[in-house]
């Protein structure tokens, strides 16, 4: 068996969950959501390390936040 699952952080890991939060954002602006919460992403059955994911999407949604301010609570 097979595993399609990317480890060792050396395949662009952090861009794509950055990604990740940045095209969820973009959806909930389109939607005009006004409060978006999120888990954990990619922490739970892909392993990611929760503290590296954590810095990933503090600042993917900073940086988000100060272009787009219509989401008033994340």
């Amino acid at each position: 068996m097979t595993s399609e699952r990317k480890e060792g952080g050396g395949a662009g890991e952090p861009d794509l969950l950055a990604s990740c939060y940045r095209s969820a954002l973009d959806l909930a602006r389109e939607e005009q959501v006004r409060a978006i919460a999120f888990p954990a992403i990619s922490c739970g059955v892909f392993g990611y390390p929760v503290p590296r994911a954590a810095a990933v999407a503090v600042d993917a949604i900073s940086a988000y936040l100060i272009a787009d301010r219509l989401l008033e609570r994340v």
